[in-house]
């Protein structure tokens, strides 16, 4: 059954196990109060510390029951059918006394049409539960939700400070809609952060605020945050790729448009490996002006069964949270190529990734790189999954010069004191992550004799390199021949 429906109707249904998972107690609370007023039946409240109470009277908890075993002994004598909110309940359901009176009241074996509501922050049922349970989400609140709390911060803001909080109108709206996606308590307390601050609402809390809900939503760790990209946009080479991304920028961030367009959704980087697919993917973020979210797909296997599903289920879910965003997976081959002893987890974290992909309706811009073209599951080749597949090829004579320039430039030294044109005809064949290594070896033997790093420092260490591309020669041959037909090249 769906999780997000009329919570009155399942109430007036009946419906005999509910769980939500939720951190927001308190809203949980609130949302069955403002429920119950429809389905016009008694709501009840228990925990290990407070005993059970009555929240639609006033009527002061009972002490704790012994055990949870007499507890749910109470609920099953009451002949008048009730809700009951049972927070943290999950540990007791380990004991088969409590896990099978729990079953006879679900199953109405001689109670009343009871409906128990299982709330946590996380929530594993048995086996024996999940046919008659019933997932549940609260609605989050929407942005005229959001933007009424804004202003009660504000004023609270001014009625401790006695002076008024300065607020950058498109700040403002921009705030609003980064908060959406969390609950009224967790979008409080950041909003009050920003403003406590400085008193102020500018476009120069958008960062802290990106990273502060990340921070709340993936408690998992499963991925891993970046806001500040801007800087990655101006990297060397990679210019049809930026010529794409710049013209879809507009329809990607709901900018009004003279036509309506869809909103791109992904590309597939292939590629040399070192030769910047990483960069581009911080460059696509950083041309679109929204954080970038990494996605390592190796750390969601899990041996337990069912896991690795559910981790994947949780990194997108968040990652539709943060939306704006671009959601990069990372070395994509490596997690969906799967084995004959995987037990099919790949074949379904494949699937689920496929749905979501053709499904999703957040701005979430996928960006999936791959080395290995050959391990690819062909159903994420087809037309369709992707808007385009790139590829960022060895850098040519010009990016190299830029490269070298870069690189000698984030270590301090002046690119007018280099012939860069010549360092560049000199390293043929180098990827970008080649180049850099050039330069901190030619560093590197400029301190050991004293000296500042010159030009001959430079060109010693690219004669004292072999590139991959000769290493490897056949295997990147035949990657750049297959690619030369079937993608467009990204510079």
């Amino acid at each position: 059954m769906s999780a997000n429906q009329d919570l009155p109707a399942l109430l007036r249904a009946h419906t005999p196990l509910l769980v939500v998972e939720s951190a927001a107690e308190n809203q949980v609370v609130e949302g069955f109060r403002h429920a119950i007023a429809q389905a016009l039946r008694p709501l009840y409240r228990w925990s290990i510390t407070e005993g059970l109470a009555r929240l639609d009277m006033d009527m002061d908890g009972e002490p704790p029951p012994p055990d949870t075993t007499a507890l749910l002994e109470a609920i099953k004598r009451q002949a008048e059918p009730g809700v009951y909110l049972l927070l943290d309940f999950m540990p007791y359901l380990r004991y088969p006394m409590a896990l099978r009176m729990l079953r006879e009241i679900v199953l109405r074996a001689g109670s009343a049409e009871h409906t128990l509501v299982l709330v946590a922050p996380r929530i594993e049922l048995p086996e024996d539960l999940l046919p008659h349970a019933t997932r549940f989400e609260l609605p989050l609140p929407d942005a005229q939700a959001i933007a009424t709390m804004l202003r009660e911060e504000a004023f609270r803001y001014s009625r401790e400070h006695g002076r008024r909080v300065e607020v950058d109108a498109e700040a403002a709206r921009a705030i609003v809609r980064n908060l959406r996606g969390l609950t009224l308590d967790d979008a409080r307390r950041i909003a009050r952060k920003l403003i406590q601050d400085d008193g102020a609402l500018t476009a120069g809390d958008l960062p802290a605020l990106a990273s502060a809900k990340h921070r709340l939503l993936d408690r998992g760790g499963l991925l891993h945050f970046e806001y500040e990209t801007a800087a990655f946009a101006d990297v060397a080479g990679l210019d049809r790729l930026k010529q794409w991304i710049a013209q879809r920028r507009p329809a990607f961030i709901g900018a009004r448009l003279p036509v309506k367009l869809d909103p791109p959704k992904g590309v597939l980087l292939l590629g040399v490996q070192g030769c910047g697919k990483s960069l581009a993917a911080k460059a696509i973020a950083g041309g679109f002006g929204v954080p970038l979210l990494r996605l390592d797909i190796g750390t969601l296997y899990d041996k337990y069964h069912g896991e690795t599903e559910r981790n994947l289920r949780e990194a997108l879910r968040n990652a539709e949270l943060l939306a704006p965003c671009v959601l990069w997976i990372d070395e994509i081959e490596k997690g969906l190529a799967g084995d004959d002893n995987d037990a099919g987890v790949s074949r379904r974290v494949l699937g689920y990734l496929l749905t979501w992909m053709a499904e999703r309706k957040a701005a979430v811009f996928l960006v999936a790189t791959a080395n290995q073209v050959e391990r690819l599951p062909a159903e994420l080749l087809r037309k369709g999954r992707f808007d385009e597949v790139f590829f960022v090829d060895l850098p040519h004579a010009d990016a190299r010069a830029a490269i070298f320039g870069i690189h000698l430039a984030r270590r301090g030294l002046r690119r007018e004191d280099y012939d860069l044109g010549a360092l560049a005809a000199g390293s043929g064949g180098y990827s970008g992550a080649e180049i850099e290594q050039v330069v901190v070896a030619a560093l590197y033997a400029a301190a050991a004799e004293s000296a500042a790093p010159t030009q001959q420092h430079l060109i010693a260490a690219i004669a004292a390199t072999r590139p991959l591309s000769v290493l490897m020669a056949e295997p990147v041959a035949a990657l750049r021949a297959w690619a030369r037909e079937r993608t467009v090249p990204a510079d």
